[in-house]
């Protein structure tokens, strides 16, 4: 009866996600700053949290992309660069059962290459965690699937890019026998689109078949009550 909402609070320091909860999607709580990376004072962001609830251990899962400078040496260069700054990202999580207590943070996904924006669907008893692949140089940008039989891994190996280059925050939900993974194409053409699959390994581009507001980008589909949504005023 709660719904959830985390969000990046800025792309630099301070290494925290906002978070704020409602019972009707119209009246929230306060926003709190919820501190994730005071482990490592070296950590450059938090970005793009994501949430997953865990039916089996009945926790919550927050999960996000950091920089922590000299981690992963082997992919130093590979990403964007800011001023002296050369974003390398790895996807850590915490887990909580109430956002007032969080677990220590912890590495969720190190697939080997620079990688964001991780989003995760369970099914059929695995959790298959979709990320971007950030790499610049040279350019991937795209989309790839690492399966696991925990929330909290470990991750198999990522697969082949599932989606075009230029492509950024996914989300992911099964509707019948198919899978949909939602993206913000975020250059040109930018537009918001989505691929289908039967099987969560062959994907097909049905991009021309959605339409969504002028102008959206990330987002995060969620199954809403009829009658939550009746309540809420048209913009």
């Amino acid at each position: 009866g709660v719904f959830r909402l985390v969000w990046t609070t800025s792309w630099g320091r301070p290494p925290v996600f906002g978070y704020a909860s409602s019972r009707d999607l119209i009246h929230w709580s306060e926003e709190r700053a919820i501190p994730v990376m005071e482990n490592d004072p070296t950590a450059v962001n938090v970005w793009a949290p994501e949430l997953f609830y865990d039916e089996a251990k009945q926790q919550w899962l927050v999960f996000w992309a950091t920089t922590i400078p000299g981690k992963f040496p082997e992919t130093d260069n590979s990403g964007d660069q800011n001023q002296q700054i050369h974003y390398n990202h790895r996807i850590y999580y915490v887990t909580t059962k109430d956002f007032t207590n969080f677990s220590p943070t912890k590495l969720l996904y190190d697939g080997g290459f620079n990688a964001i924006d991780a989003t995760m669907l369970a099914d059929g008893g695995k959790f298959y965690l979709i990320v971007k692949d950030e790499t610049k140089n040279p350019v991937k940008k795209d989309l790839h699937i690492a399966a696991g039989d925990s929330a909290e891994g470990p991750f198999g190996p990522a697969s082949p890019a599932i989606s075009t280059n230029w492509v950024e925050g996914p989300t992911a939900v099964k509707i019948g026998g198919e899978y949909y993974i939602y993206f913000d194409h975020y250059s040109g053409p930018k537009y918001y689109g989505a691929i289908e699959s039967a099987d969560m390994k062959t994907w097909h581009d049905i991009s021309p078949e959605v339409s969504f507001p002028k102008g959206i980008r990330h987002g995060t589909v969620s199954r809403v009550p009829e009658s939550v949504v009746q309540q809420i005023p048209n913009p």
